[in-house]
């Protein structure tokens, strides 16, 4: 298990799935969360290949902060497909101020342990992250 700069531990699981996530398409995204308790972060959903952004996003809790990596398929210009994998570190408005600090400051560390991120979004209400966004960061 990795250790995070401040305290907070990475679950091998995490990087395992992102691994799976980025190699074979297993999902179509993850979403981390930090369990205070122990210390560590942890993979608390797996999105299937079918589901869609709208099902991520659906499942990104309203007043908590999560860390998430979602895989976008789009076709170039020139319609060619690709896909970019995107990290996004949700930190709502609503949460907790101790809950956004503990994720504020894990969140170098534990990007770092994701070998493969290729676009990062810090977002803390959902038009930040709207699929407008997604696909104007996309190209």
């Amino acid at each position: 298990m990795a250790n995070a700069a401040s305290g907070m531990a990475v679950h091998d699981e995490c990087k395992l799935k992102f691994l799976e996530l980025k190699a074979k398409r297993t999902y179509r995204f993850i979403v981390y969360k930090i369990e205070e308790k122990q210390k560590q972060v942890i993979v608390e959903k797996l999105g299937e290949p079918a589901e869609n952004y709208e099902d991520f996003t659906k499942s990104l809790p309203a007043d908590e902060c999560r860390y998430a990596v979602y895989d976008f398929e789009f076709l170039t210009p020139e319609g060619v497909p690709k896909s970019r994998i995107f990290f996004i570190a949700w930190s709502p408005d609503t949460s907790r101020v101790r809950n956004k600090m503990i994720y504020a400051s894990s969140k170098d560390r534990f990007k770092r342990e994701l070998d493969g991120i290729q676009v990062e979004l810090q977002a803390t209400d959902p038009t930040e992250m709207g699929l407008d966004v997604i696909k104007s960061r996309a190209n």
